[in-house]
């Protein structure tokens, strides 16, 4: 069974830096794009970023694109998120997902993680 789990999140001061990590059990890199989401309260969910682990090709959404890096450690099965820069409109609860490519609509996201929560003060 596929199980996928962020962590990682944090409190940070504004300017500040976090890593967030995705560990995808049992998810076939070779089949699988893993994407970040996150959720802020009263907005809806978004897309952050989106890599494909078996070629390295990656996306990114323009509100963090610059600040935002993913990649991914194939030998652990990870997927991680170094999120630079933060601003206190990237405080959300962070999810991973994992699909068949970057651009499959949202409901062919097909295993989620529980999220994790960053909160970025000012």
């Amino acid at each position: 069974e596929v199980q996928l789990q962020a962590s990682g999140g944090g409190l940070v001061q504004a300017g500040g830096s976090l890593r967030v990590s995705c560990a995808a059990n049992g998810l076939t890199f070779d089949d699988y794009a893993v994407g970040w989401f996150r959720q802020a309260p009263g907005l809806p969910r978004e897309g952050v970023s989106c890599i494909s682990p078996s070629d390295g090709s990656t996306h990114y959404a323009d509100s963090v694109k610059g600040r935002f890096t993913i990649s991914s450690d194939n030998a652990k099965n990870t997927v991680y998120l170094q999120m630079n820069s933060l601003k206190p409109e990237d405080t959300a609860v962070y999810y991973c997902a994992a699909a068949g490519a970057c651009w499959d609509p949202y409901d062919h996201w097909d295993y989620w993680g529980h999220g994790t929560q960053v909160t970025v003060s000012s």
